[in-house]
């Protein structure tokens, strides 16, 4: 199964939740931590579930995420 990673930039988000919604995998969810501009920020709540499919970062409106696709080890 293909794996990847979420990075998200805490200080753009605005807990819109788009992301969170749209996540497949239930990866994402709005974090305790508080940013600069007093929003809640999205982060990885179950990041070893991810699989990079992207549709958290294509929903949000901020370009908040950013995703890495980790190849597989081949044998």
């Amino acid at each position: 199964m293909p794996r990847g990673e979420v990075i998200v930039n805490k200080e753009l988000c605005k807990e819109c939740s788009l992301c969170v919604v749209a996540c497949p995998h239930g990866v994402l969810g709005i974090g305790k931590t508080i940013n600069s501009k007093g929003y809640h920020s999205v982060e990885a709540v179950a990041p070893e579930k991810c699989t990079g499919c992207t549709l958290c970062a294509v929903m949000c409106p901020d370009v908040v995420l950013t995703i890495k696709r980790k190849s597989p080890e081949r044998k």
